[in-house]
């Protein structure tokens, strides 16, 4: 990996939904800045592929299997690793459609990933922390559509509403003891999530031509900005939603 400032250096980060497009990017990101990683996700070959890939250059990696809707796996995994300064709570979903097409079972399954998860794994990194006498720093991947409306994603934009005000309410609640929490708001990301929307030409057109800048943003501008505001270059910071968005919630 190339020579980076070191911002994790003796530090343990853990990344829920590691092997994500993003997940993975914000991943090989604390890792390249010093970070030794632990990492959850549901598909253990992938784990088992990222892992072996930091450690051939050189970064501790630790992986369990976990579905992120499974809450007792899911606090049990994190409270394993109360060493760990970090979270980055990065699973995430999205089955879009109109209100009244929606089923239960879909609904569901979203405000579990997306909201639920964020909530227990906090807690259980809180918890673990508080073991030690410390604290630490948890980023929420939330999105723009934690700020705005849009049309066919009632659910997926009141699950990031919900984190939005999760991470807010969680960073007042923790800052007394030294804790920051924030999220980052990333714009569409050309991901497995959001393959097949992006490749009807009529999407994308529309996706692009609402964000100012006029481009989607990358895994790695994602991940970069996660790196930023879990360090200690941003220590003054919490509670605070950093828009990686091209403009959009902006017009």
């Amino acid at each position: 990996m190339p020579e980076v400032e070191q911002w994790f250096a003796d530090q343990a980060a853990i990344v829920v939904g590691a092997t994500g497009g993003i997940g993975s990017m914000i991943v090989r990101e604390l890792a390249r800045r010093g970070a030794a990683v632990r990492m959850i996700a549901r598909r253990a070959d992938a784990l088992a592929a990222l892992a072996g890939e930091l450690t051939d250059s050189g970064a501790g990696a630790e992986y369990r299997v976990v579905d992120v809707r499974d809450r007792e796996a899911l606090t049990s995994a994190i409270s394993a690793w109360g060493m760990a300064s970090i979270l980055v709570n990065a699973a995430g979903m999205n089955r879009p459609g109109p209100m009244d097409a929606l089923s239960a079972e879909d609904y569901d399954a979203l405000l579990d990933t997306n909201v639920s998860a964020v909530y227990w794994a906090s807690r259980a990194f809180v918890r673990a922390r508080r073991e030690r006498g410390a604290a630490g720093s948890i980023v929420n991947i939330s999105s723009q559509m934690g700020h705005v409306g849009g049309e066919g994603r009632i659910a997926y934009c009141a699950s990031k509403h919900a984190v939005e005000g999760l991470t807010k309410a969680m960073a007042v609640e923790l800052a007394g003891e030294g804790w920051r929490v924030n999220s980052i708001a990333p714009t569409f990301v050309e991901t497995e999530l959001t393959a097949e929307f992006l490749s009807d030409p009529a999407s994308r057109k529309y996706v692009v031509s609402s964000i100012p800048s006029g481009r989607l943003a990358s895994a790695q501008e994602v991940a970069a900005a996660v790196a930023f505001i879990a360090s200690d270059l941003s220590a003054s910071t919490t509670g605070t939603s950093l828009l990686i968005d091209g403009g959009w919630v902006a017009k």
